[in-house]
């Protein structure tokens, strides 16, 4: 598919094209053109030009997402392309904009804004080195430590100490870049490029840490704050963070497996978890949740009543819901607006099956995102599961991975999904025919990959087919064995790995020990 340029951005193809021309002609340019030469050179991956530009910007402000996104000049987004090469030479172009003195533009710019940069699984540079989230917090960091070193050691003009620039940048940080970070944090006020961070994400790092570092990021500008995996964060914690720092402008929460554990609830901790539920409902611009693999049996209501805003999205995945649970989530508020559901790892059918499908029928005229995974939806239920998506006009992503369907209750179901207009992803499982007898759902990890690979594929032809005859080759069917694709993850899979081993390794260490002294 090719999408259409106009002339304008032709002619800016073929000026930047030539790098060297480009950088020397860069002062005979007027201030309007600098958006677009911009955009020619991230499509081209002139890292010269695009250095030289951004070290020269003319104007207020420099929006990634804008920058890159659909323009009237040339239509496609580029804005999920994350060339290592490209963002690097953008990077150190800002840091040279403030040291730059012979520039013949008046520096103007202020606010700097990265967070329009998506991380996707398929990159289409021709370098295919791709600069992710975690990436791009070390480099900043990095640059903001660097430029500061050199204004202090080198003499500079003093208009190079006036230059105040608002970056706007997704922080992601876990222990390997920590130190760097909290310095750049820390000196914020007296380095021209000031961190300023709309999205938190933090992974591998101590609870003390974790504290530290989210009081420098100025959490009452943030909107978006995600804990996972390998931060150790409890409820008692939870409640300490929210009594001590307050988050006005929050929309978006996820918080790590195993925050909260019913099954060893005290008086103390019912309190607790009122407590949690009063301060989320102060954060009135609150509409995204994450709570998977928590168990939060029965408690459901006491968490998100006091809720004053709508969820949107909410990820209640694995936290053992019962039915006074999903009654109250049927009849709550919320369901007339969730956009996002994850239900995965609850028995849907043999718990609840009539107050699910209440619930999808309040959330059906919004309903954008579905996740059923490990749910024990069977061939018995596919007529009852089309029913209640058929009002779910616009779903674009349907996952149910992990469930026992036969390779024909799928094709089933695939003649049906493609009557959704709006779907686009669809995240099925392997069919049960094509495991041995006798398999046992939920599959373990050791028996996910033992089924006939030669039928699977066949099979997953078959559903292409379905799609196809319908004039439906614009939905991604997949089957993810173990996830689907998260790009935090991927960038930072080795540190986590490592973290693991040294994990199991302490363990293993402590058992030992106490093994011997019982000996």
């Amino acid at each position: 598919r090719t999408t259409m340029k106009s002339l304008r951005f032709i002619s800016a193809e073929a000026f930047v094209s030539n790098a060297e021309f480009a950088r020397k002609n860069l002062g005979a340019v007027a201030h309007d053109l600098f958006p677009l030469l911009f955009k020619a050179s991230y499509l081209l991956e002139q890292g010269e030009v695009i250095h030289d530009l951004v070290e020269n910007w003319p104007l207020f402000d420099f929006n990634m997402g804008k920058l890159l996104g659909a323009t009237l000049d040339y239509q496609e987004d580029l804005s999920h392309r994350t060339c290592s090469m490209c963002l690097e030479s953008c990077l150190t172009g800002l840091r040279d904009y403030v040291l730059n003195q012979s520039s013949p533009y008046m520096k103007k710019l202020k606010v700097v804004d990265l967070t329009g940069i998506k991380d996707v699984e398929v990159q289409f540079c021709k370098c295919k080195k791709t600069m992710g989230r975690w990436a791009r917090t070390q480099l900043l960091s990095k640059l903001c430590s660097e430029l500061l070193v050199y204004l202090q050691q080198a003499q500079c003009n003093p208009g190079t100490f006036e230059i105040s620039i608002n970056v706007l940048i997704d922080l992601f940080v876990t222990e390997r870049n920590y130190e760097l970070v909290v310095q750049a944090l820390l000196k914020k006020c007296s380095c021209p490029l000031k961190i300023c961070c709309a999205a938190f994400r933090s992974d591998n790092l101590t609870l003390q840490k974790f504290f530290y570092i989210i009081k420098l990021t100025d959490p009452s500008l943030l909107r978006k704050l995600e804990i996972v995996h390998n931060v150790h964060l409890e409820m008692e914690h939870l409640e300490i963070l929210f009594n001590s720092i307050r988050f006005p402008l929050l929309m978006s929460l996820t918080l790590p497996a195993r925050t909260f554990n019913v099954r060893r609830f005290t008086a103390t901790d019912e309190q607790m978890l009122s407590n949690i539920g009063e301060k989320m409902g102060e954060m009135t611009q609150l509409t995204e949740l994450s709570m998977s693999f928590s168990i939060l049996t029965g408690r459901i209501q006491k968490l998100l009543s006091p809720l004053k805003t709508p969820l949107k999205m909410l990820d209640v995945s694995n936290c053992s819901l019962n039915h006074a649970d999903m009654a109250y989530l049927a009849s709550s508020f919320h369901a007339n607006h969730l956009e996002a559901l994850d239900l995965s790892g609850h028995d849907i059918p043999e718990l609840y099956p009539s107050t699910f499908f209440k619930l999808l029928s309040h959330c059906s005229p919004v309903l954008r995102s579905l996740t059923l995974e490990d749910c024990n939806i069977q061939d018995s239920h596919v007529n009852m599961l089309i029913l209640g998506l058929s009002p779910c006009q616009k779903l674009q992503e349907f996952k149910f991975i992990g469930n026992p369907l036969s390779s024909q209750a799928l094709k089933h179901l695939f003649t049906f999904l493609c009557e959704l207009p709006m779907l686009k992803n669809v995240e099925f499982p392997v069919p049960r025919d094509c495991y041995p007898i006798g398999i046992t759902y939920p599959i373990d990890d050791a028996n996910l990959c033992r089924f006939d690979h030669q039928k699977y594929e066949r099979v997953t032809e078959e559903l292409n087919l379905i799609l196809l005859q319908a004039n439906r080759e614009d939905v991604k069917a997949s089957t993810p064995l173990f996830g689907s694709y998260d790009a935090a993850v991927q960038e930072t899979n080795n540190e986590l790995g490592a973290y693991l081993i040294k994990s199991f390794k302490e363990t293993l260490e402590k058992f030992t020990t106490s093994f011997n002294k019982m000996s």
